[in-house]
């Protein structure tokens, strides 16, 4: 490593996601394993994203880390398993116009300073942390010049926030629960890419900025100790519902793929309300948009474009 002072920054940009088949409970609370298969959509990241830039240098003294301008604590273990995780990968690095040469035993003393943006709000419905952990586990995998593939990064990102592992592709991507005790087969990949279906429009309707009240992460433990329902979703229903997604959107088929969004959306709320004590995550704004939306589709006797209600919620 040069001895020199001197500093090495990446920045990249990971756009959000939203389920289509929700991903809520856990049969792993470490290593952020869910009950079962999911699929989301990926957003578009000029609209809402998370910008992060990732610096190393030898002349910081600890990892530091600062969220929409705030500097926030990096001692949590979600934090620290990305680190440590993606640390583990690292390789060696050389920018010969800079005179910067790091071996690969230098990132276990190495720093970093982490800057990360949303430019929407926060753990207020729209996955920010699934946009958060994607973004940073991607930028320190190009600083740290990591040979994985967006696919063994997403087992990473997963370990962050278990939705950070859809927002590391494109398009539609599939998070594979897995069966592995070590995670290791708990991953996503990408089902189509965003060309497959780019007529498709998604509107979001903020309905509260607000945080919500129950954390998806204590919502998603509560859940998996008191709702029956939880358990019959994941053994009996999701299954089936993500073969019949998956052709859905594989035929462009815009009935089908409304009505699986709304009907898992509908029995993720019911789950959260089967739940000791029962979560809402849907306020009364959120009620009268479902049924606007349910009445247009009644009266034209089929599902309109622009016209379904997928979530209301962030996933954690």
């Amino acid at each position: 490593m040069a001895e020199k002072t001197w500093v090495r920054m990446v920045t990249a940009q990971t756009p959000t996601n939203i389920a289509v088949i929700k991903y809520w409970g856990k049969r792993d609370e470490t290593l952020i394993l869910p009950v079962n298969d999911s699929i989301s959509v990926t957003l578009d990241p000029a609209h809402l994203c998370t910008t992060t830039t990732v610096a190393v240098s030898p002349s910081f003294d600890q990892d530091r880390m600062w969220l929409n301008g705030k500097e926030i604590s990096l001692s949590g273990g979600r934090y620290q398993n990305c680190l440590r995780e993606i640390r583990a990968r690292a390789c060696e690095v050389e920018d010969k116009e800079k005179g910067i040469k790091i071996a690969k035993k230098d990132w276990e003393k190495l720093h970093l300073h982490v800057a990360s943006y949303n430019n929407f709000p926060t753990a207020a419905g729209l996955a920010s942390s699934a946009a958060g952990f994607a973004c940073l586990v991607f930028a320190l995998a190009k600083l740290m010049n990591a040979k994985e593939d967006n696919s063994e990064l997403s087992a990473i990102a997963r370990q962050g926030s278990g939705s950070a592992c859809r927002s590391l592709f494109g398009g539609f991507v599939k998070w594979i629960m897995g069966k592995a005790e070590d995670g290791s087969d708990s991953l996503a990949v990408q089902l189509v890419d965003e060309k497959h279906w780019d007529e498709l429009v998604i509107i979001i309707a903020v309905v509260s900025s607000r945080q919500k009240e129950t954390s998806s992460t204590t919502g998603m433990r509560d859940s998996v100790e008191t709702s029956l329902l939880l358990q019959h979703r994941a053994k009996e229903v999701v299954p089936k519902r993500i073969k019949q997604m998956e052709e859905a959107i594989k035929n462009r088929d815009f009935g089908s793929f409304a009505q699986l969004s709304c009907a898992d959306s509908n029995q993720f709320h019911a789950v959260c309300l089967d739940t000791c004590p029962p979560i809402f995550y849907m306020n009364g704004t959120s009620h009268r948009i479902i049924s606007c939306v349910e009445k247009w589709n009644c009266s034209e006797g089929t599902p309109q474009p622009l016209s379904f209600v997928v979530d209301f919620l962030c996933e954690k």
